[in-house]
């Protein structure tokens, strides 16, 4: 069995049900987390309708939300989530805003992590940080059923 996050008539994702679940309940903490709604669902007969408009608003502050913390087991929760909606994002036509300048974003810091080590690993840099996510993200959707 598979649910289905549709654009109108166009199937955007088919995960199977128990990836769906847990999605959606990842959503609505996000969801609260943020402040924002997604604008994906209700998940009404095993479908639901996506609004693009929300969702760009959605997915752009979660990216916002996510570069904006140096807390190491946020980012560890947060990151898959935000890969998935972000792959969705881009795959419902979204403009996704990769470019924003991180002083910008640095603005709404809330949570730091009192480091124990450096905050970054030899070599490791704000912008590999970026790359990286980018490449889950294209990785992601390339394995995200319609």
């Amino acid at each position: 069995m598979s649910q289905y996050y549709e654009l109108g008539e166009e199937t955007l994702w088919n995960p199977a049900n128990g990836a769906s679940r847990l999605f959606l309940q990842q959503l609505a903490v996000f969801e609260a987390e943020i402040g924002l709604r997604s604008g994906i669902g209700p998940m009404e007969a095993d479908e639901c309708q996506i609004d693009p408009a929300a969702l760009e608003v959605f997915a752009n502050a979660l990216l916002a939300w996510h570069r904006g913390t140096h807390h190491a087991v946020i980012r560890a929760l947060s990151e898959g989530f935000a890969i998935t909606v972000l792959a969705l994002a881009e795959r419902a036509g979204v403009e996704v805003h990769w470019e924003t300048p991180r002083a910008t974003l640095r603005d709404g810091v809330r949570d730091m992590q009192v480091p124990t080590r450096p905050p970054t690993l030899p070599g490791e840099s704000e912008d590999a940080r970026e790359s990286q996510l980018r490449e889950k993200v294209q990785d992601l959707a390339s394995l995200m059923a319609r």
